[in-house]
């Protein structure tokens, strides 16, 4: 503003002091800079509007105290504002409710229908544990125990003691809600799950399954019934 304001008055005074052809030259390029320096600024300001306030961010992701356990507000600051949780549009011939696992984008997609869809920052599969297909939620659970498969046991001896589960909670690696992936009746070990840790987000640091945050996936479980169809594209 004190920019543009500075343009403005160093063309009044040079049209006072300078007539003629020099002084139309000096507006006009007054007029240009001006024009270039506001156009800057409103597609600046477009940019901003793309991605939830900071303020929004934090009342979004504020803590959820009625839980069995409650859960705590998120760290944004800790997030790239372009994982908040946004309405976008999504040109999709899926179903209404299908979910898109987007693993080399770090986002999961909500088809809404109309050419519109819900979006989620994700964490995805690190290098080497990532895999792409159809499923669908064969069942899902709250505050679920976690078991570690013995795939992890044999990689992570350490993982062994919960090897007859481990009680839901805070500190469990599935958090608040899941999500568990079938094919053809069988259970695929991959999952999308809440996380509690935010500067997971946008990056590949699980064994395949896909995590959002606690209350993104508290409004995905909510919205996604058993049988819900689930495409988790390539990386």
């Amino acid at each position: 503003m004190i920019m543009d304001r500075g343009i403005a008055d160093t063309g009044a005074m040079s049209e006072g002091a300078l007539p003629g052809p020099r002084s139309r030259l000096l507006n006009r390029r007054a007029f240009l800079v001006g024009s270039a320096a506001g156009l800057a600024a409103l597609s600046l300001a477009g940019c901003a509007s793309d991605y939830m306030s900071l303020a929004e961010a934090q009342k979004v992701y504020g803590p959820v105290p009625d839980e069995k356990f409650p859960i705590p507000a998120v760290d944004v600051s800790k997030v790239d504002p372009k994982y908040f949780r946004k309405t976008v549009k999504y040109d999709s011939a899926e179903a209404p409710g299908t979910i898109i696992v987007d693993p080399s984008k770090y986002y999961v997609y909500r088809i809404e229908g109309e050419g519109n869809a819900t979006r989620y920052g994700a964490n995805v599969g690190r290098d080497g544990f990532r895999w792409s297909g159809e499923a669908y939620v064969g069942r899902k659970a709250e505050w679920p125990t976690w078991t570690p498969p013995k795939e992890m046991i044999a990689r992570q001896p350490e993982a062994g003691k919960y090897a007859r589960g481990m009680p839901g909670g805070l500190d469990n690696p599935l958090g608040a809600r899941v999500l568990y992936l079938y094919q053809n009746g069988a259970y695929t070990l991959y999952t999308i799950y809440s996380t509690s840790a935010p500067e997971t987000i946008g990056n590949g640091i699980t064994s395949g399954c896909t995590g959002l945050l606690s209350q993104d996936m508290i409004d995905l479980y909510s919205r996604t019934p058993v049988k819900t169809k689930v495409i988790v594209l390539p990386a």
